[in-house]
């Protein structure tokens, strides 16, 4: 094989990531409905955070709190604690994607597996134990800890030094993000692979090395 190292992302790469359905159960553990219309505003105060998260403007812990600061004050907590509690749910509902354990089965053994992810530690380590992936992936990196998130190649460098610096050609990138996961992996040197399961545009002046539809097709891809 090709390479000697496959690096993922998680949410949408890996795991399946439904925030509405998170955050349905969440709000029920506290008696409250959620709707549609309250994912809606939701996301108008989420998706902004997540890019000014990315492009270093504000940390995880900033982001984590501002986006339940409403929600915080109508039920009478702590936006640390919605936090927490939409953790514990999307923990609950976590899933792998069609064709995940698949792949890592068939990549045991032939490459080295691991993890860079934007998304937040408590989630990552619940999910890994409970698919029984905890023991698969090294490096696992997770933005919050490292203080800097994709696509800032400091993340990149700091899993390449876990991974004691093998010549970059050996290292594919593999995400669903192109803003993130791709351009990251431009950045930061190494091949990309972009999963675009919903047939989006590629974004303009971002070129992934692949690109595929799923996870069956990357095994094909990378194991022909």
């Amino acid at each position: 094989m090709k390479y000697k190292w496959i690096l993922f992302d998680a949410d949408e790469t890996l795991f399946h990531f439904d925030a509405y359905q998170g955050l349905k159960l969440m709000f029920s553990r506290f008696k409250t409905e959620f709707t549609p219309q309250d994912y809606e505003h939701y996301q108008l105060v989420n998706q902004p955070l997540w890019v000014d998260y990315q492009n270093g403007k504000i940390n995880a812990a900033q982001l984590q709190s501002t986006r339940f600061d409403m929600w915080a004050n109508r039920l009478g907590v702590s936006p640390h604690t919605l936090n927490s509690e939409f953790l514990v749910a999307m923990a609950d509902i976590c899933s792998l994607l069609p064709g995940a354990q698949e792949l890592i089965d068939s990549l045991q053994g032939k490459a080295q597996l691991g993890i860079i992810t934007n998304g937040f530690t408590d989630l990552q380590n619940v999910r890994l134990e409970r698919t029984g992936l905890k023991n698969v992936f090294s490096p696992l990196v997770i933005s919050e800890e490292v203080g800097v998130a994709k696509p800032d190649v400091g993340i990149f460098e700091y899993a390449f030094n876990l991974m004691a610096n093998p010549p970059k050609e050996q290292i594919l990138m593999v995400g669903d993000n192109p803003h993130s996961d791709i351009q990251g992996g431009i950045n930061a040197g190494i091949d990309t692979c972009w999963l675009n399961a919903q047939g989006h545009a590629r974004p303009e002046g971002i070129q992934p090395r692949y690109q595929v539809s799923s996870l069956t097709e990357l095994q094909h891809l990378l194991l022909a």
